[in-house]
C-alpha cells in the first residue's frame, strides 16, 4: 500500500482544488446577504477563481518544468491554504473576490503539476490505476462541492467552506515532501540550462482570458453593442493574436513556448482540447443557477440544496473509478465523445423537467445521466492528453488540458448568466407585473426571488410567487438547452477528430515503413490505452 501514498498526496490537493470550484454554489445566497453582493459580484466570486486557474495553468506548467513539479505543487498548496484563510475572513465582497483569485493562482500550480507527479511516480498498469483514481477524485470533488458547502454553511457558517482547506492542505504538503521524489528539471532544446519561462506568452494569454470573461459578464449589463463591451472584446482579439505570434516566435528561436501551438494542428490533440473546453462548461456551468433556484425559489436549506445535487457526484465518482480501471484499452474518443453526448442527454432531461411546478425531484435523472457522462470522459481526457508528450513536457500538456477545462467553466458561467438574465428580463417585461424588468432579472439571478414576491401587494403574493417560479424555470430552460447543445457539439468534435493511433512500426511514410524510437512507441501505446 505504500506505493499509493504519492497518489493520496496528489488526490488530497485535487480534492480541495476542485471542491472549491463548486463549493461556493450553495453558499451564494448567504454570501449575498452578509456581504450585500450583487449577481455580478457573485459571478466573480466563482469566475475569479476559475479564471485564475484557466489563465495561469499553462504558465504554471512551464514554471514547474523549470523548477520542479514537486516544489511547485507544494508552493501551490501553501498559497492556496493562505488564500483560503483570507477568504473566510473577508469583510467585503471585494476582498473575497481578490482572495479567490489568489486561490486560483495556487490552484493553477497544483493542477498543472499533478499529472506530471503521477507520471513520474507510476509505470505500467499502476499508472492507469493512478490516473483512474485521480480522475475519479476530480469528478467527485467538483460535483460534491455543493453538498459539503451546504453542510458547512447551514450548520456553521459560509466562511468555513474555505477554512476546511487548511488542515487538508497541511497534510498534503507534509505527505508530498515525504513520499513524492523530486523530479528532473526540464532543459531548453540543445542546452544544459533550464528553459526560460515564457513570460510574454503567459501575459498575453492571461489578458485574453480575463478580457473575454469580463466582456461576457459586463455585456449582459452594459449591452452587447456598448462601447465598453466592444472594447473588451477587441482587447481579447488583440491579446490572442499577440499570444499566437509570441508562441511561434519563441519556438522558432529554439525557446520553450508556454503552449506548443503546432500540437493544435493535429486533429486528435485539437479534438481533446475542444472536448475539455465543452465538457466542463456544459456539465458544471449551470450549477450556480440551479443552486440559486433550489434555495431562493423552492426555499430549500443549503444542505437540502446540496443533497439535491448529489446524484451527479455519486454517478461521476462510480463511473470514473470503473472507467479508469476497465476501459483503458478503448480508443480515447469513445469514452470522451460518448461521455459528452451523455452530458447533452442529461441536460435535455433537466430541461424537460424544468417547469413552473418543478421540484428538486425533477433534477434526479438529468443529474445522474450528466454524472455518468462526466465520470466516463474525465479520467480518459486527462490521461490521453498528458501521454501525447514526453515526460519533460508533462507540465505543459497537463496545463493545456486543464486550462481548457477551467476556461470552459469560466466562460460557461459568464455566458449562461448572461443568457439567464436576458431571458428572465424578457419574461418579466412581457408580464407587465415588474416595473423594472432588468432589475427584477438581476435580483432573481442574485437569489432574491422571495424579495421580489414580498415587494408585490399582499393581494398579489400568490400571482407573484407563480410568476417567479415560471420566470426562473423559463430562464433555466434556455440554460439547459444551451448546455446540451455545447455538450453535443463537443461529443461530435471528439468522435470526428480524435483518432486511435496506429502502431508506429506499421505506419507508412512516403510509401515505406517507418521505424519508431522506443520513446515514440511508449507514448503512442500510452495514448492507445488511455493513459
Amino acid at each position: 500500500m505504500r506505493k499509493w501514498w504519492p497518489l493520496t498526496a496528489v488526490c488530497l490537493g485535487a480534492f480541495i482544488l476542485l471542491v472549491d470550484v463548486t463549493i461556493v454554489n450553495v453558499a451564494l445566497p448567504s454570501m449575498a446577504d452578509d456581504l450585500d453582493a450583487s449577481f455580478t459580484s457573485l459571478q466573480w466570486v466563482i469566475d475569479g477563481y476559475a479564471l485564475a486557474l484557466a489563465a495561469l495553468l499553462l504558465a504554471s506548467g512551464s514554471l514547474a518544468d523549470r523548477f520542479g513539479h514537486r516544489r511547485c505543487y507544494v508552493y501551490g498548496l501553501a498559497l492556496f491554504a493562505l488564500a483560503s484563510l483570507v477568504c473566510g475572513l473577508a469583510p467585503s465582497v471585494g476582498v473575497l473576490i481578490a482572495a479567490r483569485v489568489v486561490q486560483g493562482v495556487g490552484g493553477a500550480a497544483m493542477f498543472a503539476t499533478a499529472p506530471a507527479l503521477l507520471l513520474t511516480s507510476y509505470q505500467g498498469r499502476d499508472r492507469g490505476t493512478a490516473f483512474g483514481v485521480w480522475g475519479a477524485a476530480n469528478g467527485a470533488a467538483a460535483a460534491a462541492g455543493p453538498l459539503l458547502g451546504g453542510l458547512l454553511t447551514e450548520h456553521i457558517s459560509w466562511p468555513t467552506i474555505f477554512w476546511v482547506n487548511l488542515p487538508i492542505a497541511a497534510v498534503a504538503i507534509a505527505m508530498t515532501l515525504r513520499v513524492v521524489r523530486p523530479d528532473q528539471l526540464r532543459t531548453a532544446p540543445g542546452h544544459g540550462a533550464p528553459a526560460r519561462i515564457d513570460v510574454p506568452g503567459a501575459a498575453a494569454f492571461t489578458l485574453a482570458a480575463g478580457a473575454l470573461t469580463y466582456g461576457l459578464i459586463r455585456g449582459g449589463e452594459a449591452g452587447w453593442t456598448g462601447a465598453e463591451t466592444l472594447a473588451t472584446f477587441a482587447v481579447t482579439a488583440l491579446a490572442l493574436v499577440a499570444f499566437v505570434v509570441i508562441e511561434h516566435r519563441t519556438a522558432r528561436r529554439g525557446g520553450a513556448p508556454m503552449l506548443d501551438l503546432t500540437l493544435l494542428r493535429r486533429p486528435s490533440f485539437a479534438g481533446l482540447m475542444s472536448g475539455a473546453l465543452l465538457l466542463q462548461g456544459s456539465a458544471f456551468g449551470c450549477l450556480v443557477l440551479v443552486s440559486l433556484w433550489l434555495q431562493s425559489v423552492l426555499g430549500l436549506s443549503p444542505v437540502a440544496a446540496g443533497l439535491a445535487l448529489t446524484p451527479l457526484a455519486a454517478a461521476s465518482f462510480v463511473v470514473a473509478v470503473f472507467a479508469g480501471r476497465h476501459i483503458q484499452r478503448l480508443a480515447p474518443r469513445v469514452p470522451i465523445g460518448g461521455g459528452l453526448l451523455l452530458v447533452a442527454a442529461g441536460m435535455l432531461l433537466l430541461r424537460v423537467g424544468m417547469t413552473a411546478e418543478a421540484g428538486r425531484a425533477s433534477l434526479l435523472w438529468g443529474l445522474v445521466v450528466t454524472g455518468v457522462g462526466v465520470g466516463l470522459a474525465t479520467p480518459v481526457l486527462v490521461s490521453a492528453a498528458t501521454s501525447t508528450v514526453p515526460p519533460q513536457r508533462a507540465g505543459m500538456a497537463g496545463g493545456a488540458v486543464n486550462t481548457f477545462r477551467q476556461l470552459g467553466m469560466t466562460l460557461a458561467i459568464a455566458v449562461l448568466g448572461a443568457v439567464f438574465t436576458s431571458r428572465t428580463a424578457e419574461v418579466f417585461a412581457a408580464s407587465g407585473a415588474v416595473p423594472d424588468a432588468d432589475k427584477g432579472a438581476a435580483g432573481l439571478a442574485a437569489g432574491q426571488a422571495q424579495h421580489l414576491v414580498e415587494a408585490a401587494p399582499a393581494a398579489r403574493h400568490d400571482a407573484a410567487q407563480h410568476l417567479v417560479h415560471q420566470t426562473f424555470a423559463t430562464g433555466l430552460d434556455r440554460v439547459f438547452l444551451l448546455s446540451a447543445s455545447a455538450a453535443a457539439l463537443g461529443g461530435l468534435i471528439v468522435l470526428a477528430l480524435v483518432r486511435p493511433p496506429g502502431r508506429p512500426a506499421q505506419r507508412a511514410d512516403g510509401g515505406g515503413s517507418r521505424t519508431a524510437t522506443p520513446e515514440q512507441s511508449r507514448r503512442e501505446d500510452s495514448v492507445t490505452s488511455g493513459v
